[in-house]
């Protein structure tokens, strides 16, 4: 008999993962080329010539011995060396090896870092909408999950209601700019608002409350926008990184940690984040991947694929009656839905083999997700199903 915990967890499993099953369903009955699955954030550009390039080179040229064998848990000092120098030069920083830890992606990251600060019943506020899985993650450890509204005009971080939710138990908050789902970059006045905040909220309730901010899409950001690095702002920062969508291997499980030499308790952490990446059955990062990533510390997929997609997309959908804030990163859409009922409204959708994931997902009923990390000729056949989709509640 499985626990009663994962018996929850089955019971509540991914919306997004389902749906990407129904989409294998639904094309083996309409054919791939007439479902339009907007479901799964699944990066369609290909790998830089790079990543390949250095694949062979380090299985052709490295000491096998060595290159499939253990290493320090937080991973290979030349790899965190390379990720500090060139983290240093980008956003004006004084990191070495030891302020890094490679990881088993960013979802491998925040699941040590949470191991490494959370006791039983501390609670870890996010603000919606936020990457579903966060629920999980911060279950794993025993802890609580407090779910700020969102501010829907401008799907920043409700500041009001943050100050609301701080507690003594508040341990971590957690940010994901560019956001998923809305493709929203938190601003530097957001950052300077939230730094505020919380230092002020350490200082009434004498604890140390953690900033963890989870940036998989830093890389795909448009339109010339900056990211804010949020290691400028607060001091007790841990930044999550992967490289599934800057380098477009989502499979590789491979990204890191960086911890500031300013954060409380500094060495006690990093000790803590090592022996968690071990108890946890990640033990260390991947081995070749993190050559790799030593050997590619400068590629980037061509992001102008996504902002074509997302320019197509946009324009349909606004032209015909959604609303919709325009991203300025990542590669998902969040419209609202044309009915209160996000999740009916995802199960119309179906009918005109659509699959768009109910914005209740990520905390925020009444929106749908759809990822557009998809080729762009597959959004042009989609625009006429998304054109009945609009009529067909226009005219009932």
């Amino acid at each position: 008999m499985i626990s009663d915990k994962m018996k929850n967890l089955v019971a509540n499993s991914s919306t997004i993962r389902a749906m990407f099953e129904e989409g294998k369903r639904l094309a083996a009955i309409h054919g791939e080329e007439n479902v339009f699955d907007f479901s799964l954030g699944n990066p369609n550009v290909v790998p830089p010539d790079s990543v390949k390039e250095a694949i062979l080179e380090i299985v052709n040229e490295e000491n096998p011995n060595v290159l499939h064998g253990y290493m320090n848990n937080s991973g290979y000092e030349d790899v965190r060396n390379t990720i500090a120098t060139f983290l240093n030069e980008k956003h004006q920083l004084d990191l070495n090896a030891n302020n890094i830890v490679m990881t088993c992606g960013a979802a491998g990251g925040l699941n040590i870092i949470l191991k490494t600060i959370l006791n039983p019943e501390d609670e870890v506020i996010v603000f919606a909408p936020f990457f579903g899985e966060y629920r999980n993650y911060v279950s794993n450890f025993d802890g609580k999950i407090v779910v700020v509204p969102p501010d829907t005009t401008t799907f920043q971080p409700n500041m009001e209601a943050l100050k609301a939710a701080l507690t003594s138990r508040t341990k971590a908050v957690i940010i994901n700019s560019p956001n998923n789902p809305t493709g929203v970059i938190y601003s530097d006045s957001t950052l300077k608002q939230l730094a505020s905040i919380l230092e002020e909220a350490q200082g009434t309730f004498g604890t140390s409350i953690y900033l963890i901010s989870d940036e998989p899409y830093r890389e795909i950001a448009y339109d010339n926008a900056t990211v804010p690095y949020a290691l400028h702002y607060y001091n007790n920062t841990f930044i999550g990184y992967s490289y599934s969508k800057s380098l477009s291997l989502p499979g590789e499980r491979i990204g890191y940690i960086v911890v500031p030499n300013e954060m409380a308790d500094f060495d006690d952490v990093m000790s803590a984040l090592n022996v968690a990446n071990r108890i946890l059955g990640f033990v260390n990062a991947p081995s070749l991947f993190q050559k790799v990533i030593g050997k590619c510390i400068e590629s980037e997929v061509d992001v102008c694929i996504y902002e074509r997609n997302r320019d197509l997309l946009y324009n349909h959908l606004t032209s015909i009656g959604f609303e919709c804030i325009k991203p300025e990163g990542a590669f998902y859409l969040f419209p609202k839905t044309l009915i209160e009922d996000d999740k009916a409204f995802c199960e119309t959708a179906k009918q005109f083999n659509l699959l768009l994931v109910p914005g209740s997902a990520f905390g925020c009923p009444g929106y749908t997700r759809l990822a557009y990390c998809i080729s762009y000729e597959q959004i042009e056949r989609s625009l006429p199903a998304f054109t009945k989709l609009a009529e067909y509640y226009k005219n009932n």
